[in-house]
């Protein structure tokens, strides 16, 4: 297939190779000249602005869009919006907030053109190699779609939710399971470090990941942060969030919906920012292996 790909930033950069072992045509366009150079020379098809973009795909045209939530997505379709026509699809492959999403839906619509929410987890690995994707919108447009939704994902890694929203909708309740399991995780570690044994983190995480009922990628990544440092001195115990949690814990407010747990978690994370805590360095360090999510280094 042939697509068009917007925002090369270290998730948009790995779908696009994968894409292109896929052997699927990619026009790409960023903000940055150099990323877009870059994937010229990998066997994309350059595009100096968005207009270039739509005049090298074939309609009816599909982009891609791998841009922040927010102002950054509402600016591309701002930016489109003239090149558009009726049957061209848009997706956003971001952790856009499902309202917005509806909302941009809805205006797409009247134009006769097809918005689909692409709610997209793996991190960058599994953007890479095979990621997972919830996909909201057009039942019909989804499978059109699903070649590429084969190829980017690992086998039974892609699902149709629902109509538009759907998507990013279950992707939002999906991070905010995402935060409390990296917050159990690094509260084990932390009864670890201040119990009477001298435990060697990096050891109890590799037995944790092999054969434990709590084993996963998620303690894999464990192990790998601690093969960095088994004190995580690199880091502090600041935690960023990027708003899943929260619309999560507010969405469980909206519908009577008791999230103690993912709560919790959420309000750990803003805790993070005042005081440094070992189970605080344990998340940090998860969000930098999983999504190459920056982190504040320890101040000397």
């Amino acid at each position: 297939m042939k697509l068009g790909f917007i925002g090369l930033g270290k998730m948009g950069a790995n779908m696009v190779e994968n894409l292109l072992d896929h052997g699927h045509t990619v026009v790409v366009y960023d903000l940055s000249e150099k990323a877009v150079e870059e994937f010229a020379g990998k066997g994309a098809l350059p595009a100096v602005s968005l207009e270039d973009m739509a005049g090298q795909l074939a309609y009816p045209r599909v982009f891609w869009l791998m841009v922040p939530s927010g102002a950054p997505v509402d600016a591309t379709l701002d930016t489109l919006f003239p090149v558009l026509e009726a049957g061209d699809i848009i997706i956003d492959g971001g952790n856009s907030n499902y309202h917005d999403t509806v909302r941009r839906s809805r205006n797409l619509s009247g134009m006769g053109v097809h918005f689909m929410d692409v709610g997209t987890s793996g991190g960058m690995e599994g953007a890479r190699t095979g990621a997972c994707m919830m996909v909201g919108g057009e039942p019909g447009v989804f499978e059109r779609l699903t070649p590429v939704f084969r190829d980017l994902c690992v086998p039974g890694g892609y699902g149709y939710m629902g109509e538009s929203g759907a998507g990013h909708f279950a992707k939002m309740v999906h991070n905010g399971v995402e935060y409390g399991m990296m917050q159990a995780m690094g509260e084990g570690f932390d009864i670890l470090k201040n119990s009477e044994y001298p435990f060697d983190h990096h050891e109890v995480a590799r037995v944790w990941a092999n054969g434990s009922v709590i084993r996963g990628w998620l303690m894999d990544l464990v192990v790998r942060a601690f093969e960095r440092d088994g004190k995580l001195d690199y880091l502090s115990g600041e935690i960023a969030d990027s708003g899943e949690g929260k619309w999560t814990v507010e969405t469980a407010l909206d519908h009577g919906v008791s999230v103690p747990v993912i709560a919790n978690a959420l309000f750990r994370r803003y805790r993070s920012r005042s005081k440094d805590n070992f189970s605080d360095k344990v998340v940090a360090a998860l969000r930098h292996e999983f999504g190459g999510h920056g982190f504040t280094p320890r101040s000397k």
